[in-house]
C-alpha cells in the first residue's frame, strides 16, 4: 500500500469454481502432519528440518485484480517452488474466482502444500482461508484479522519446509503489528514491508524502522514484494526507505515548528503535492510519526491539539 507518490521510490531497483468456505481438517492434510511446537521455545515450527539453499527454486507471480491508488497496479500473489513441484502460495489477495482460476492455472500439477499471507490487510489475506480450504491445505499466518483465521500461526525466527526448501520467518511489525516477511534461500518476500516503486504506509513507525534494520546484512539477493516489480538490490532497497523515513520524520517536525497544530494540517504541508484522495492514508503514516515523537518527548498533545518545545536555535 503505498504512502508517498511525491517521493520517488527505489523504482530504478526493480528488476525486470466458486470457492467452499469450511474448517479445514488438519489431520487429513498431507506433510503437515507433523507440524510441532519446539519443546521450551516461544516459535512454531513445521516439518523436520530439512536442509536450504535449493538452488532449482522456481518463483511465479499472479497478479491479482485489485488495482488502484492504495494498491497500485495490484497485490502480487507469489507462487514458490521448491524446485520439484511443490509449492506454497503467498498472499493470495482479496476473494475474487477469477484470480482464484489463475493461481491455480500457474499451479497446474504441482502440489500446494499450503497458502501463507504476510499481513492479514484486505489486499492480502480473505482468499488465504478459502482457497486453503478448497485445496485441503492449511492457512499459515502470523495472527487471526478481520479477514483470516490461520491453522498455523508462526513466530519470529520459526522454519518451515515446502517440499526440500526451508522457508525462514521474519516477523516484520510497522505496516501492521502482524507484519510477516518469509526469506527462501537468498530472497525475502516483503509483503508490505517494501514494495516496488514507493513507500508504504506505516502504522507505527519504531517497530518499522527496527524491522528494516532487522533485515541488513542479511546477505539477499532480490526481494519479492506485495505490490510493484521485484527488488535487485536489497541493501540499497532498505537503506532507501530508512532515509525516507527519517526524511519525513524531519519533515513533519519542521511543519509543527512552522504553525501546524494537527494532522490535517501536517498532511496539506508535507503532502502538498499529493493528490488529497490519498490524505486519509497519509495521515495515517503521520499518525504514526507523531507517535514516535510523543515517546521521544519531542511533541506532546493538549486534547487534539499538538504543541511542541521551541525548535532549537
Amino acid at each position: 500500500m503505498a504512502d508517498d507518490p511525491s517521493h520517488p521510490g527505489p523504482s530504478s531497483l526493480a528488476g525486470s469454481s466458486q470457492l467452499a468456505r469450511r474448517r479445514p481438517r488438519l489431520g487429513e492434510r498431507r506433510r503437515w502432519a507433523d507440524a510441532h511446537r519446539a519443546p521450551g521455545r516461544t516459535r512454531w515450527l513445521a516439518g523436520s528440518g530439512l536442509p536450504a539453499g535449493r538452488r532449482g527454486m522456481r518463483i511465479d507471480r499472479v497478479l491479482a485484480n485489485n488495482p488502484g491508488p492504495y494498491t497500485g497496479p495490484g497485490t502480487n500473489t507469489w507462487i514458490l517452488d521448491d524446485g520439484q513441484g511443490v509449492v506454497v502460495v503467498i498472499d493470495p489477495g482479496p476473494v475474487d474466482t477469477r484470480h482464484a482460476r489463475a493461481i491455480m492455472k500457474t499451479v497446474g500439477r504441482r502440489t500446494v502444500e499450503a497458502v501463507l499471507v504476510t499481513h492479514t490487510h484486505p489486499d492480502h489475506a480473505p482468499m488465504a482461508n478459502p482457497l486453503a480450504d478448497d485445496l485441503d491445505v492449511p492457512a499459515v499466518g502470523h495472527a487471526p484479522g478481520p479477514h483470516f483465521d490461520p491453522d498455523i500461526r508462526l513466530l519470529d525466527g520459526a522454519d518451515f519446509e515446502v517440499g526440500g526448501l526451508r522457508l525462514e520467518v521474519i516477523h516484520t511489525p510497522g505496516h501492521s503489528d502482524d507484519h510477516l516477511c518469509f526469506r527462501a534461500d537468498d530472497v525475502l518476500f516483503t509483503g508490505d514491508h517494501i514494495i516496488g516503486g514507493s513507500s508504504v504506509m506505516i502504522e507505527s513507525l519504531g517497530p518499522y524502522l527496527a524491522s528494516l534494520e532487522k533485515l541488513k546484512g542479511r546477505g539477499l539477493r532480490r526481494l519479492y514484494p506485495g505490490h510493484g516489480d521485484e527488488i535487485d538490490n536489497p541493501e540499497e532497497a532498505i537503506d532507501w526507505y530508512l532515509a525516507h523515513r527519517r526524511q519525513r520524520h524531519h519533515e513533519i517536525l519542521a511543519a509543527i515548528h512552522g504553525g501546524c497544530r494537527n494532522v490535517d494540517d501536517i498532511v496539506e504541508v508535507v503532502y502538498a503535492d499529493v493528490d488529497s484522495s490519498l490524505y486519509p492514508l497519509a495521515a495515517r503514516s503521520i499518525n504514526a510519526h507523531l507517535g514516535l515523537m510523543v515517546e521521544e518527548g519531542q511533541i506532546a498533545f493538549e486534547g487534539d491539539e499538538i504543541v511542541a518545545p521551541p525548535s532549537p536555535p
